[in-house]
């Protein structure tokens, strides 16, 4: 008996299946690297991360040199209006975070650049996890991984002349023009006297819903209470290399620091998958919470050290935007955790074994 031919009607509906299968393995090939502008992988970002610098086995492949800090978040009334999340409605939680500077050195003087960051944990009473990631930054410096990693790689000093190469970065700037913005802050920004009165600013977009299903995308940030001082030249050339962890202890011994959590609106139109843009200051502001440190101690013996700061690690009622820095960090972070965690166990670490790597 001759085998039956599939009637046109059977195929057409196998047809938005076989589209679902395409799309699906087109983005496992997207998120594998395999095809793409530099074929762009996390642990190709953090290749190049350990060989742009003074890299220690052990530690973070960027952010290296930390210090550890404890404290309590207590939300504001408004807050609960915004999301649902039990970090906006439990009266107060317990915090563990970490101030850090940008390079993958660990011993790098702390007035080396002007970036800063802070990093926050919270676990509320019902079990659930809110990972922080902040830079002093008031915008990322490009708009996609690939012009991120294309800056970082036209940066790198040429072995032969000890500088980067201009003619790269005037590539790189021509393609990517946004990054000429985070040159000029980086090459103006001032910087202040003290991690304790930095604010740190939380670049990426995240969508707040609240118990009513009413949805807003914000991006946050940490303001100091602390009034701001601005370091002279000559005060940034004689400072000493661990300074600002020196009057961040000597602060603390004084009494708390503060911050106030601040969300700016997104209103229609602004970017929320572009970190490079920053919303205009006229977007309505609420004030969410309140940071309060009371203790800090070396990352090496610290709570913090073996904490990956994922900022998709997310709660019921805080979800992450579609923007592509923020899942290309996240996955940056998964890599050099991994990375770490290996050389802790196999004894290569510059940092003594921790007792409680299993329990992040």
């Amino acid at each position: 008996m001759p085998t039956p031919t599939p009637r046109r009607g059977s195929l057409l509906l196998l047809l938005p299946i076989a589209l679902i299968l395409l799309a699906i393995a087109a983005l496992f090939a997207w998120v594998g690297g395999w095809f793409g502008n530099y074929q762009l992988t996390p642990q190709k970002m953090m290749d190049f991360a350990q060989t742009s610098g003074k890299q220690a086995p052990g530690f973070r492949r960027a952010h290296s040199k930390g210090v550890c800090f404890a404290g309590t978040f207590a939300p504001m009334p408004k807050a609960a209006s915004l999301s649902k999340a039990r970090a906006f409605s439990q009266p107060s939680i317990a915090v563990i975070g970490r101030f850090s500077a940008p390079s993958n050195n660990p011993y790098a003087p702390d007035g080396a650049s002007p970036v800063r960051g802070m990093a926050v944990q919270l676990k509320t009473d019902d079990g659930q996890e809110w990972r922080i990631a902040m830079n002093s930054f008031p915008f990322f410096a490009a708009a996609t991984p690939q012009a991120f990693q294309a800056m970082n790689e036209a940066g790198k000093p040429d072995p032969a002349t000890g500088k980067p190469d201009p003619e790269k970065m005037q590539a790189v700037l021509a393609a990517h023009p946004e990054i000429a913005a985070f040159q000029a802050w980086a090459k103006t920004a001032p910087r202040s006297d003290s991690l304790g009165s930095t604010r740190f600013n939380g670049v990426n977009a995240f969508q707040l819903t609240n118990a009513q299903g009413e949805a807003r995308m914000v991006r946050w940030s940490m303001r100091p209470r602390a009034a701001f001082v601005a370091m002279t030249p000559a005060q940034l050339k004689a400072a000493d290399a661990d300074f600002l962890i020196a009057d961040l202890n000597q602060r603390l011994a004084a009494g708390p620091l503060a911050w106030d959590m601040v969300v700016q609106i997104a209103e229609p139109g602004d970017a929320v998958t572009d970190p490079s843009r920053a919303w205009p200051d006229t977007r309505k502001e609420v004030t969410i919470g309140t940071l309060t440190l009371a203790h800090a101690e070396p990352q090496a013996s610290g709570p913090c050290r073996d904490l990956n700061f994922d900022p998709l690690i997310l709660p019921d009622g805080i979800k992450g935007s579609d923007d592509p820095i923020l899942r290309a960090r996240s996955a940056a972070y998964s890599v050099s955790f991994n990375r770490r965690e290996r050389e802790i166990s196999a004894g290569k670490s510059a940092y003594p074994v921790s007792q409680n790597a299993s329990a992040r």
